[in-house]
């Protein structure tokens, strides 16, 4: 796919800090999902939303089949994600479908099955100054940014990040605490895109800053781009008969 048009959206949010923290709330009071919602459509994309309390979490068959880029945020609430919805989130990767995990969505049960580590990092609840550098500046998803963008207070994440080596470091942060942090990363599992990109704690306004919702619309494109060739898996016949029927 080209552009935003045509590039259908679901934002998966657990959706239960805005309902029982007040502080939260008045940050998000729709939701973190229908603030990313409204963002990301000024970009011109198609999005739905889905939670952690509706039937099969809203992830049906049917949805995830109807969705191009999936955008995970969970929190407090990832043991309750049942693990046939994780299997099939899955498998939609694997055949194609984009996916982008925000902030502590690193600790999800799908974000860790696709990588394969526990995705374990030290973490500190402060108002600290996070400076994001653009460390890849050719990468399609800080198209349009300047060399690094500040958020006045967000949650620091430090390492070690458990992670695999990514495909591409495109973000690091520094917090004024004086930790780093491999903050936006991507990968390929089958024929899907992966990025994680570490902002978006609950308590601060993170996601409706133009620069973050920035990103987040500069990966939906990138992760919803067509993919290359589509392999044949299973008993194969020799080439030369394949040939020889044309």
């Amino acid at each position: 796919m080209s552009g935003s048009a045509g590039v259908k959206v679901t934002v998966w949010n657990e959706y239960r800090h805005e309902r029982n923290d007040e502080q939260v709330k008045a940050v998000y009071p729709e939701g973190i999902h229908e603030a990313l919602r409204s963002g990301l459509s000024s970009f011109g994309y198609e999005v739905g939303t889905a939670t952690l309390d509706e039937p099969e979490h809203g992830l049906t068959v049917e949805k995830l089949n109807d969705t191009d880029v999936l955008i995970w945020w969970g929190h407090q609430a990832h043991d309750e994600v049942d693990d046939a919805i994780v299997q099939r989130v899955q498998e939609r990767v694997l055949q194609g479908m984009g996916l982008i995990v925000l902030h502590s969505g690193h600790y999800s049960k799908i974000y860790k099955k696709l990588m394969g580590t526990s995705c374990a990092l030290k973490w500190r609840e402060a108002d600290e100054k996070e400076r994001l550098w653009v460390v890849k500046p050719s990468h399609p998803i800080v198209a349009g940014l300047p060399e690094y963008i500040e958020l006045e207070e967000e949650e620091m994440y430090g390492e070690h990040f458990d992670i695999p080596d990514p495909d591409d470091l495109v973000l690091v942060s520094w917090f004024e605490g004086g930790e780093v942090f491999r903050s936006g990363v991507t990968y390929s599992r089958g024929q899907g895109k992966i990025f994680y990109f570490r902002p978006g704690h609950e308590t601060y306004p993170t996601y409706y800053r133009e620069p973050v919702l920035r990103i987040i619309a500069n990966a939906v494109k990138w992760a919803a781009e067509e993919r290359g060739a589509s392999p044949y898996y299973g008993n194969a016949k020799p080439l030369e008969t394949i040939v020889a029927k044309k």
